[in-house]
């Protein structure tokens, strides 16, 4: 993946001539932002062999030894929470932790240029409660009053999580997106009028798709777990995870072990985890 600006908190490759530089690949010819000590240690073997460059020149340097350096530099995070707010699980409890989370990441983001956001999903439709920002102040505004009940557009709420992620990697090209479902997968809406577990596949597989990384948080008591929110996980090719107790601190250290543990790369198809 490459970026064109600095972030704060993770790590990716970058192809402009700022960052630490980290290892050498060959250049294939081009001779921007060499990496010297590497394109010496390729020349070197060939030494004997170029004895007749070599009247000219002390060391011979062809343009096939080139080596180009590989660079990282901080790329700031979005997290966008995609919640089920319908009454077929514990909403008190799940918007608790969702709003404690999110101020929290918001705070702990204050210097980093991270962006948090939350997107709703219940009755027939989708919301976007609190658009992607790095204000503490405008996410306690939104998360005032947030509204709640009804059935299950699961199809609804991913089709907008991949909108905003789509605008916003397209107004912000260094952005790292996080896509966080707190859902049990039992979606019964859906957009188009088939059927709304077929739907909600084919879109969680779109946003796989374009490479956006996401994490599933199975809400569906243990007893009752139907395996729906693991299907979900692996149509978004995603870690599906169930907390133990759902609490603003379990998941806001939730979130923060999958951005440590993704920074690098997306792995695609982990196993579940609890």
């Amino acid at each position: 993946m490459m970026r064109k600006q600095s972030g704060r908190r993770s790590q990716t490759q970058t192809d402009r001539k700022r960052g630490r530089y980290i290892q050498a690949r060959p250049a294939h010819g081009k001779a921007d932002d060499l990496a010297f000590d590497a394109t010496l240690r390729a020349a070197a073997p060939f030494q004997k062999a170029r004895e007749d460059e070599r009247n000219d020149v002390a060391f011979s340097v062809r343009r096939e030894d080139y080596q180009r350096k590989v660079r990282v530099r901080r790329a700031a995070n979005l997290i966008l929470f995609l919640v089920d707010a319908s009454w077929s699980m514990a909403v008190a409890e799940r918007m608790a932790a969702t709003k404690g989370a999110i101020l929290s990441l918001l705070t702990d983001a204050y210097q980093r240029r991270d962006r948090v956001g939350l997107i709703v999903f219940q009755k027939d439709r989708a919301t976007l409660v609190l658009p992607p920002t790095n204000s503490v102040l405008l996410a306690q505004h939104a998360l005032a009053d947030i509204p709640v009940g009804g059935k299950t557009p699961l199809s609804a709420g991913l089709q907008m999580a991949y909108e905003v992620l789509k605008r916003e990697k397209t107004l912000h090209p260094d952005i790292f997106p996080l896509l966080i479902v707190l859902t049990d997968g039992a979606g019964n809406v859906s957009v188009g009028g088939g059927s709304p577990e077929k739907e909600a596949y084919l879109l969680a597989e779109q946003i796989a798709n374009e490479g956006l990384r996401s994490l599933v948080i199975n809400m569906e008591h243990e007893a009752f777990d139907q395996g729906l929110a693991q299907a979900l996980a692996d149509h978004l090719k995603a870690t599906c995870y169930t907390l133990d107790e759902l609490r603003s601190d379990t998941l806001y250290r939730t979130v923060q072990m999958e951005i440590t543990s993704s920074a690098h790369s997306f792995q695609a198809g982990k196993p579940s985890r609890s």
